[in-house]
Formats: C-alpha cells, structure tokens, sequence
C-alpha cells in the first residue's frame, strides 16, 4: 500500500468520524491507517519516542490523558509547566513546615512526658530533610500515641472538684485545697510507707553486703520518700536494682566457685583411695595365691597374709575415716550454699513468670495478651474504637509430635509464629494463647477484616515448607474470628472466637470461620 492511499483512507476515516480536518486530527488518523496497513512511520512513534524519556510520574499522567499526537504532547507540557510555579511551592511547603514545628514546640511544653519526647524527636526530624518513610514512621507514633492516650487519670482530681479535661488550669484553678491537703498528708503516708518497701527491696538477697550506692539512694528516699514522684530518680532506682542483681550474681558466683572447691577436694580423696586401692589389690591378689597354696603344714604364709589383710584393712579405714572428717567439716557450708541456690532457682522462676514474651516463639504469651485485651476494651469503652480477635490453632499438631518429635513440634511452633508476626501489622497484637493455640488482636478491624487477615496468614501457612532435618512437615491451621462491636463484653468476644475455632476444625480444618453479615 502507498502513502498516497493511506492519505486518502485517513481523510476518509475523519468524514466518516466527522471529524474537522486538523493537523492534530488528521495525524492521529493518518497513524491508524499506517498501523492498519502495517507501514512504520516515524512520525507516528514520536510521541512514545519523547514519552519514554519523561521520569516515571509524568509517564503515568499522559496514560491517563490519552495523549496520541505531537501537539497534544506539547499542549500537555506547556499546561503542566503553567501550573508548576517553583517559588510558591517552596514557599508553601517552608511555611508548612513552619507551622508544623510551632505547633510541635507547643506540645513539647505541654505536661506530658510522652507528647514532649515524641514532639522533640519530630522537631528533629523535620529539621534533618526526611524522606517518606521516615515521615510515615513518625506519623504511625503520633496515631499509637493518640489512639492509646488515656486521659482517666484525672479522675483522681474529682473529689477536690470539677474536672475538665479539655481546661486543666480551669480544673486545677477549681480544686478544694482543704481537701488536697488532707489527702495530701495520707498521700504522704502512703509514700512513706512505699519508700520503706521499696528501700527494704534494694538489700541484695544472696550477697551479704550492702554497696555504697544502693545504701546512698536508700537513705536518701527514706529521708525524703516524697523523691518518689519525681521522673529523675527514676533512672537511679533502675541502676540500682541492676547493682543489686550484679551484687546478687557475683556472690552466687563465689559461691559456687567454693562448691567447686569441696567438689575438688572430694575428688582428690576419692582418687586417692582408688589409687591405694589399687596397690592393695596388687597385695589382696598375692594373699588370695597364698591362701590357695596353705596347708595345715605351712602356718607361716597365714600369718602373713593375715598380717596383709590387716593392713589393707587399715589403710582403708584410715581413708574413709579422713573421707568422713572432710564430709563433717564442708556439711554445713555445703547446706547453706543449697539453700541460697534454691532461694535464686525460686527468684529465676518468679522472674519467668513474671515476663510477658513466650520463651519459645518470641510472641507476647498469655499474661501479656490478657494485659493488651484489657487495653483494647478500654479503648472500645471509652473512644469506640472496635477491634477484632482471632484464634489460630494448628491442625494435627499432636501428630506432629508423636512422629517426628518434641524438638520438631517446637521448630513448628517457631516457624508459625515467624508466619503471624509477618503478616500482622505494625498496629496488631500477636500471641501464643497456649500450647499450639495463638491469638491476634486487630486494631479498628471488624470480622470481615479479621477474615481477610486470617485468610492471609492459613494461605500462608499452607505454602509454606516445615522442614525439620531435611524432612518436610505437612501443616495448616485452622481460625475463628470476632469482632467487639458484636458482643457485650470481652470474655463475651474471646469466647465466641474460640466457638469459630471450634466450627472450623468440626468442617473440616484448614479454613477460616466468622459470622457473615
């Protein structure tokens, strides 16, 4: 086909369009026919040509217009460089920045700790040229900040007045100070007594002394326990609960050493009885010929072997006599060595107990799921603020290990939990419940995003390979979802989760069950 022929189809493509005769109209159709009739031309792939040199951004926008023509390329251009003015947006944004640091340096003198910190590290941010991430890090602080910001505490200020909580110098302005002096004085009292306790906790339980420090900051808050409410005598507790356990390990620590020494030297005497032993059954072995080879006519060999026998009998008397004298002397620092390594076997286990992180897979356990429920219900009670809670229980886990194992069962559990913690979110709570059971809280998520959440997670789970040496382990996971908004309590919420649980095993497993609305 000749350029002559595609003219004139372009000219007749634009009559048939009705479409008036433009460059712009007739460069489009000109194109169409080329293609059509499988002619490259060169001005019908400028556009693409100047298009791909354009950043990533611009690409996208002249997608969305259509742009098919040089003309309408520089038209695009030309309007997008009128609406582009370099100064003002600078000024915009410096004046924005402006602002928003002002309005940090206000937080950062109000009368929260938490809000000034966090004021004063997003002053330095802003003053250090972020990038987006960064921005989008601090944004997500000052959302965790507000959503779990509890402002009940004054509250405590209702009995002395009125309590306004978006006027605190009106509420302070309002208060009966007969009656805060009054409780003033118990408040005193009860800080005094705290101190007494506090001070009595700082005594090393294993080590015999005191150090210098912690007997400086003892007599200083039982002289004046009111340093109790103060920040700065925070961080000095902490040191010295610190000193206190170091103190605590390094008499343990002696402690053993000189159990080692007992050990030593009971070893010592046991092998040197072994070793003389030794050389009295090189002497028994010669009584033993002796005695097979006595007649009634050779009385001499009897008494020496008599005489043999009693010396062996002395030197092992002798040993066991020195053996018992050793014994006697060590018994009494060997018992209170035992009593001291049970006092601290019992303080590790109360320290276990009291840790909210499951040993074994790194997730909050338990006690700390319980805690962050009791936040979650707050938050609902006081802001509305829904969330939902999924149970996750692992299928066939008992199988798991009875055939390969308690080690692979464990690996399993890790593994699982490695799962959860990736696919929750920054805003989530995950936790092992117990056992193979793992619960998540889903912050301002509803059951329908709680499913999509769980979907996620037993998808994951499904493709995922268990290997435990070198062989592959067959799991899925089976989850019951609920949201708060649904139900009248939290145990109410948890309860019925579980029930989702227990219908998605009763289907037949590896699936996620919720009510549907």
């Amino acid at each position: 086909m000749t350029i002559q022929s595609i003219i004139k189809k372009a000219v007749k493509r634009l009559e048939l369009e009705g479409k008036l005769l433009t460059p712009d109209f007739y460069a489009e159709a000109f194109c169409k026919e080329a293609q059509k009739a499988g002619m490259q031309s060169e001005d019908c792939t400028q556009v693409d040509k100047f298009s791909k040199t354009l950043n990533k951004d611009i690409q996208k926008e002249l997608s969305q217009y259509r742009i098919k023509t040089m003309g309408e390329l520089a038209r695009f251009l030309i309007s997008k460089l009128n609406r582009t003015n370099s100064t003002i947006c600078s000024e915009l944004l410096e004046s924005q920045s402006t602002l928003t640091k002002r309005i940090l340096q206000v937080i950062e003198v109000l009368h929260n700790a938490e809000a000034s910190e966090l004021a004063k590290q997003s002053i330095k941010l802003l003053s250090s040229n972020p990038n987006t991430s960064e921005l989008e890090q601090f944004r997500q602080y000052w959302i965790n900040f507000i959503t779990t910001y509890d402002d009940t505490f004054l509250n405590k200020l209702r009995p002395f007045g009125t309590v306004d909580s978006n006027n605190l110098r009106k509420t302070i302005d309002g208060l009966n100070t007969s009656l805060a002096s009054t409780d003033s004085k118990s408040a005193t009292a009860e800080l005094s007594r705290i101190a007494s306790l506090l001070v009595s906790s700082f005594v090393p339980s294993i080590a015999s002394s005191v150090n210098d420090k912690i007997a400086s900051l003892s007599e200083k808050i039982k002289n004046n326990p009111s340093l109790l409410d103060s920040v700065s005598i925070e961080s000095e507790i902490r040191s010295i609960i610190l000193l206190r356990i170091a103190l605590d390990k390094e008499s343990v620590k002696e402690m053993v050493e000189s159990l080692d020494g007992v050990l030593d030297k009971l070893s010592l005497r046991l092998i040197e009885m072994i070793e003389r032993s030794d050389d009295s059954t090189v002497e028994i072995q010669q009584i033993k010929s002796e005695l097979e080879s006595y007649n009634e006519h050779t009385s001499t060999n009897f008494k020496i072997a008599h005489k043999k026998l009693f010396i062996i009998a002395t030197a092992l008397e002798e040993n066991t006599q020195l053996l018992s004298r050793d014994l006697k002397n060590h018994s009494t620092e060997v018992t209170a060595l035992s009593k001291k390594v049970r006092k601290l076997e019992k303080e590790l286990e109360d320290a276990k107990n009291a840790s909210k992180e499951d040993f074994l897979t790194k997730l909050y356990n338990r006690r700390a799921l319980d805690d962050f429920m009791g936040v979650k219900e707050a938050e609902y009670e006081r802001y509305g603020h829904n969330f939902s809670v999924v149970m996750f229980d692992l299928d066939h886990f008992k199988e798991v290990n009875d055939n390969y194992g308690h080690e692979a069962g464990d690996a399993v559990l890790g593994a699982f939990a490695k799962i959860l913690k990736k696919e929750a979110r920054s805003v989530d709570v995950v936790g092992r419940f117990g056992g193979e059971e793992f619960m998540a809280l889903l912050s301002e998520t509803d059951s329908k995003g709680g499913a999509i959440f769980a979907e996620k997670v037993r998808k994951h789970v499904e493709k995922a390979r268990f290997m435990y040496k070198g062989e592959r382990i067959e799991v899925t996971v089976s989850c019951g979802v609920s949201e708060r908004k649904l139900h009248s309590s939290l145990s109410s919420v948890v309860n019925s989760a579980d029930e989702y649980l227990y219908k998605a095993k009763k289907d037949g497993r590896n699936q996620v069950a919720y009510k549907k609305k």
